[in-house]
């Protein structure tokens, strides 16, 4: 089964590592996504929080998510796991790779496979400055 592995953190500690730091965070989670290679498909890191939009109910959109709480969904993971308990670990792996994170994990129950996930747009302001 898949599960979504949702990442939230502070984006402004995320905004303030320096180049090294930062590197040193990806290097840690590579690490992770080694351990868990065939079994860990897409990944992303998500745009800066201000340029994000909400489109609720009557279609009216709204500027930035409005999360209830100071960390920001960050980025995600898609894992295929055998069972919750199996995501759960593969969550605390990254955990430990990246401690000031928390991860959300989630089934996913609908899932178009086959459509490849599209090159980042790098004119976007993305988490690091």
């Amino acid at each position: 089964m898949l599960y979504a592995i949702l990442a939230y953190h502070d984006e402004t500690e995320v905004k303030s590592m320096s180049e090294a730091e930062d590197a040193a965070l990806m290097d840690r989670l590579m690490g992770v996504h080694d351990r868990h290679a065939g079994r860990l498909g897409p990944a992303a890191r998500l745009g800066a929080t201000q340029l994000a939009a909400v489109v609720g109910p009557k279609g009216l959109v709204t500027d930035g998510p409005f999360a209830e709480t100071k960390e920001s969904m960050l980025g995600f993971y898609v894992i295929d796991c055998a069972d919750r308990a199996q995501a759960i670990a593969a969550a605390q792996d990254l955990k430990a790779a990246n401690p000031g994170a928390i991860y959300e994990i989630r089934p996913i129950v609908t899932y178009l496979p086959g459509a490849a996930f599209p090159r980042t747009d790098a004119g976007l302001e993305l988490v690091r400055p």
